[in-house]
């Protein structure tokens, strides 16, 4: 008798192990990720990629202290930040033009860097402005405003 009830739950148990394992390692914040996937209705790996490349982008901009807050809001920010693409040094007329307004710490720099991730995401440029404020309203709400904030700044 209990041999069979072990056997009727042996299927259950080896596909619940089997979904655990085959998890993205991103997905430690199922929230954030979820809420893009839904609202934009975007790939789970480009939600992780863009809110990674964001991400990215406020802790070159950011002292380890201020980054640190956001960090601290955001659970699994550095698996979506591992999703992110890689960035590149490029010699494009934007990177340039953006150089003379002032290097990566111009808004058009900040911009142009977050467009090229995307890009490699298979997300059109208009998709930086929807993720955006989907993010830093997640981290207000996960980490209060001076998260919020903080990240505002950066980007």
């Amino acid at each position: 008798m209990l041999r069979e009830k072990i056997m009727k739950k042996l299927p259950f148990t080896l596909l619940l192990v089997c979904w655990i394992i085959s998890t993205p390692a991103y997905a430690g914040d199922l929230g954030l990720v979820d809420l893009l996937t839904n609202q934009l209705g975007v790939t789970k790996d480009q939600a992780a990629g863009g809110a990674g490349s964001i991400f990215k982008l406020a802790k070159d901009n950011l002292g380890d202290k201020d980054f640190g807050t956001i960090a601290e809001a955001v659970p699994g920010i550095d698996g979506m930040m591992d999703a992110a693409p890689k960035a590149e040094k490029s010699s494009s007329a934007l990177g340039s033009v953006s150089s003379m307004l002032g290097g990566s710490k111009s808004k058009l720099g900040k911009t142009a860097a977050l467009a090229g991730s995307f890009d490699k995401l298979g997300l059109g440029t208009d998709m930086v402005g929807k993720f955006v404020p989907i993010v830093t309203d997640y981290v207000k709400e996960k980490g209060g405003k001076v998260a919020m904030d903080l990240l505002k700044s950066a980007l």
